[in-house]
């Protein structure tokens, strides 16, 4: 059963109305569903079957320390991108064993705090990044477990802002590349080669892509090996996809089976298979509740405003994203209006021109599919306060984030004494 259902014409999360959450919480406000973020992680883990793998949860995705609590606690581990990621899965009970840390531009800062952690692996982008590590780990006489992320020149055929494995993209190291890299690395003291990691990007609705780079990538494994190296994880991304309209997305079984020919010789070799998802994760097991503030019309168009804004979730504005809206309670009426928000912006909206519940002032909606890149990309543009954050389980849920004030607004600013 769909966590999010109607049940005698109201909208429940899991055995909880919304309309109760939005009478306690108010709105907007981000609802999870326990239910929904263990299904998706028992549906990839469970994919994996008998291989010898780790599930490392994308903390971009959603980094409340709820939803990283309950993963930690289903046995997965995390990719994390920022010292900030690294610091909330240490506080949500991670094993730092399970972390692998990501992106292009680690900071001396962040590279520190990963070595003093003892994570699982960083996963190196640069030659410059890798000279860095080294430099820090023999200074503070640490060693620094890394994978090489390869660029395998894959278009995921996805939208722009989120393919990364193209030669253009700033993320990887091409394959050629990657082998003088790692002949280097042979004559360091601190850094140890031990993995290689692919990521080609998000919301991929396709599976050969994924095939193709994950192919290209276990080539280098492969060769790593043949030259000496012992290379132990092999992470094959992240990126699948999830359905927000009428997507044809593939299961987390589909991928798996496509490219268990390439995984399953790695793995009898000694080699762990890692992936590294988000959204499949979280995406669907989170909905954005907002009240309807007024109804308008300009000439043949027609609005409904909304207390959620772009500040509040950024996909539509950002990507031209479709997030299907229902109404809390269910009359089947509909209108084709325009969903916005109250930011000063004309791209300020949650969607546009479609077929939307006729509601009327007053009148709870709920955006759906926002568990992911949802509240983490919230800002506070316009200076509005962001929203709280309410966790579902069974016929309980709780606030698992105040929601911010107007105090909040200002903290941290200084007026100087010469003004």
């Amino acid at each position: 059963m769909d966590d999010f259902h109607y049940e005698g014409g109201d909208l429940y999360c899991e055995d909880v109305p919304l309309a109760e959450i939005a009478q306690g919480a108010g709105t907007p406000t981000y609802v999870y569903s326990h239910a929904a973020l263990e299904r998706a992680y028992r549906d990839l883990d469970d994919a994996f079957g008998d291989l010898d793998h780790l599930v490392c949860y994308a903390v971009k995705a959603n980094g409340n320390l709820a939803i990283l609590r309950a993963l930690a606690s289903f046995g997965a581990g995390a990719d994390i991108v920022s010292g900030g990621e690294l610091y909330r899965v240490m506080r949500a009970g991670f094993d730092p064993k399970k972390v692998v840390f990501a992106g292009v531009g680690k900071t001396e800062q962040e590279l520190m705090a990963g070595l003093g952690e003892r994570i699982l692996l960083f996963n190196v982008e640069s030659a410059s990044e890798l000279d860095h590590l080294e430099r820090y780990a023999f200074r503070h006489g640490k060693k620094a477990r890394v994978s090489l992320r390869v660029n395998p020149n894959v278009d995921a055929e996805t939208h722009e802002h989120i393919t990364t494995g193209r030669e253009r993209d700033k993320f990887g190291i091409p394959v050629d590349e990657a082998l003088t890299l790692a002949d280097r690395i042979k004559e360091f003291k601190c850094v140890d080669l031990i993995g290689v990691h692919q990521h080609i990007g998000s919301q991929i609705t396709k599976i050969g892509p994924h095939a193709e780079a994950i192919e290209k990538s276990a080539g280098l494994v492969d060769e790593l090996k043949r030259r000496g190296f012992d290379i132990k994880y092999f992470n094959i991304g992240g990126g699948l996809g999830i359905r927000y309209k009428d997507e044809d997305v593939p299961t987390a079984k589909d991928l798996v089976d496509a490219v268990r020919p390439t995984l399953e010789p790695l793995a009898a070799g000694g080699t762990k298979i890692l992936c590294e998802m988000g959204r499949y994760i979280a995406g669907n097991a989170g909905a954005l509740l907002t009240s309807v503030i007024y109804r308008k019309k300009s000439g043949e168009k027609s609005f409904i405003v909304a207390d959620a804004g772009m500040n509040d979730l950024l996909r539509p504005s950002l990507y031209d994203a479709h997030h299907e809206v229902r109404a809390a309670c269910e009359d089947g009426a509909l209108a084709n209006a325009d969903l916005v928000g109250p930011v000063c912006e004309s791209g300020d909206y949650l969607a546009r021109d479609r077929d939307l519940p006729d509601a009327a002032e007053g009148d709870l909606l709920a955006v759906m599919s926002a568990g992911a890149y949802g509240f983490s990309m919230a800002s506070n543009y316009n200076s509005r306060p962001r929203p709280a954050e309410v966790m579902v389980r069974g016929d309980s849920w709780a606030v698992v984030r105040e929601r911010e004030h107007n105090a909040d607004l200002i903290k941290g600013e200084l007026v100087p004494a010469f003004l």
